[in-house]
């Protein structure tokens, strides 16, 4: 448990500072708006890129990244059906539920509980590979598709599609990072050293961001008509929808990765199985919360999933790590 609370803490407090600034009316009204655009256009991509940028892209095809992978693309799945079919939720808001179902949170929660629990972060590192190359670029196009207002027309939305990645800075930061690690080309030591400093903020700023969004005023990033400002209760972060979310990820998601990888389909080694399972079973990561933003879409279910999440997932990784782990062998 000590472990687990070790990687708790710091999105714990800095959360709470995050509250605490916008309490204060520290950095202003437009703090939280400012801060999300800095994370999503420059400290982000800058950690994205030089993440895959150093990574061995073929290490991550493997027996347990297929159990995780099954896991992340149903949970992920089931979240945008329910939020299309029983919220009413257009394709965006869906994406977003869906990314909130099944998006861990692999770098700043995921990589402490690897450490402390099963001694390596490697699993971590493919895990982290796999969500940015192949998981976000699918949930962007669904944001980018749904909130396209300006036209119908299939060529202008073919359009869109092929150019998102000029356009989309977390894309075009994986595409850049694939092509140095293919390549074999490396940036001097001093951009290299200036772009980890850069991503390294990422992170706590998102957290912190996620803090100024708790403090209860208006949210700025939902859509400001009439209809939606009096939706009220039956928005998207009204409790069953937020309750269904949290399901699907910190229960439904382990278990497909569980039934995957267990002695029925890929009887993956105890360890293996203990990483996919840990993992799958790790909260909504704060990148779902930043992307509504970014795309002026209500933030209220991606915050609630976030946070709410993060307290459900304490007991489904306690839980894992006692059935699963070595000790109850």
């Amino acid at each position: 448990m000590h472990a687990l609370l070790s990687g708790f803490a710091p999105i714990w407090t800095l959360t709470a500072i995050g509250y605490a600034v916008a309490r204060g009316g520290l950095l202003g009204p437009a703090a939280e708006a400012v801060l999300g655009r800095f994370v999503f256009h420059v400290a982000m991509p800058a950690a994205l890129f030089m993440m895959v940028s150093r990574a061995r892209l073929g290490s991550f095809v493997n027996p347990s990244m297929l159990a995780f992978a099954a896991g992340t693309v149903l949970a992920s799945a089931a979240g945008f059906a329910v939020a299309r079919r029983f919220f009413g939720r257009g394709t965006a808001e869906g994406a977003i539920s869906g990314m909130a179902s099944g998006y861990v949170n692999s770098a700043n929660l995921g990589i402490p509980v690897a450490v402390q629990v099963l001694g390596d972060a490697s699993f971590v590192a493919q895990i982290i590979l796999f969500q940015v190359l192949l998981v976000s670029p699918v949930i962007l196009t669904l944001l980018d598709r749904g909130t396209d207002r300006s036209s119908t027309h299939w060529r202008a939305g073919f359009r869109r599609v092929l150019t998102m990645p000029v356009r989309n800075p977390i894309i075009m930061a994986s595409l850049l990072g694939l092509l140095v690690s293919a390549t074999g080309v490396r940036p001097p030591l001093a951009v290299a050293h200036s772009l980890d400093l850069l991503g390294a903020a990422a992170v706590p700023t998102a957290l912190i961001t996620l803090g100024l969004s708790l403090h209860g005023r208006p949210d700025t990033a939902a859509a400001p008509d009439t209809e939606a400002a009096e939706e009220g209760a039956a928005g998207p972060g009204n409790r069953p929808e937020v309750a269904t979310v949290v399901a699907l990820k910190t229960l439904l998601q382990p278990l497909i990765a569980f039934a995957v990888g267990g002695p029925l389909l890929l009887d993956l080694p105890e360890h293996q199985l203990l990483a996919v399972v840990l993992c799958s079973a790790l909260p909504t990561a704060q990148n779902a919360f930043i992307y509504a933003r970014q795309y002026g879409l209500d933030t209220r279910l991606a915050r609630n999933a976030v946070v709410a999440s993060t307290v459900v997932s304490m007991a489904t990784l306690s839980f894992a790590t006692w059935a699963l782990g070595p000790s109850r062998g």
